[in-house]
């Protein structure tokens, strides 16, 4: 079976970079890592700011029950996400020179996954509550779960579809 010269690449630049000793690759990963964090870390953070923002504004006390609860699942997803990608630059200070660097690298990656997931939830929940507010409930389903299925499809789904589809290809 011929794979897309793109899949052979991959797999190939995950791997040991060519004279890369074990440390120098943990470092690279981490590294890669913690940089792509930083690109969610301030996605997460302008979502929060504004939440955090919503129940002072002239008129929230408009929001029906339904979106006072989008907006606080919102809140809570936006404020967990927020935890967990910002916890591995936390702990990479507080465990500095520990050699828990590999362990550290597989906790982040677990923590990215988490934060994703809670970004979501978080937008999902934005969008449905401005939906919701705007136009009225049907449609605010409707804009929610478009950026659920986005999400879940983009973020999970197709890197695990990948992951299934890469354990085929042989090098």
């Amino acid at each position: 079976m011929i794979q897309p010269e793109f899949v052979q690449k991959e797999s190939t630049e995950e791997g040991p970079q060519p004279n890369e000793s074990h440390k120098e690759r943990v470092d690279r990963e981490l590294g890669e890592l913690l940089q792509g964090l930083r690109v969610a870390v301030t996605g997460v953070q302008v979502l929060f700011a504004f939440l955090l923002t919503l129940p002072f504004a002239s008129g929230f006390h408009k929001v029906d029950s339904l979106g006072r609860w989008l907006f606080f699942i919102a809140l809570l997803s936006a404020a967990l996400a927020s935890v967990c990608f910002i916890t591995p630059a936390a702990q990479h200070r507080l465990l500095f020179r520990s050699g828990l660097k590999e362990r550290m690298l597989h906790r982040a990656n677990e923590l990215g996954v988490a934060g994703a997931i809670g970004l979501a939830i978080a937008m999902t929940t934005s969008v449905a509550l401005v939906a919701e507010t705007v136009i009225n409930a049907w449609p605010a389903a409707l804009f929610g779960g478009a950026i659920a299925l986005s999400s879940v499809w983009l973020w999970i789904l197709q890197p695990i579809v990948d992951l299934y589809r890469s354990k085929d290809v042989k090098p």
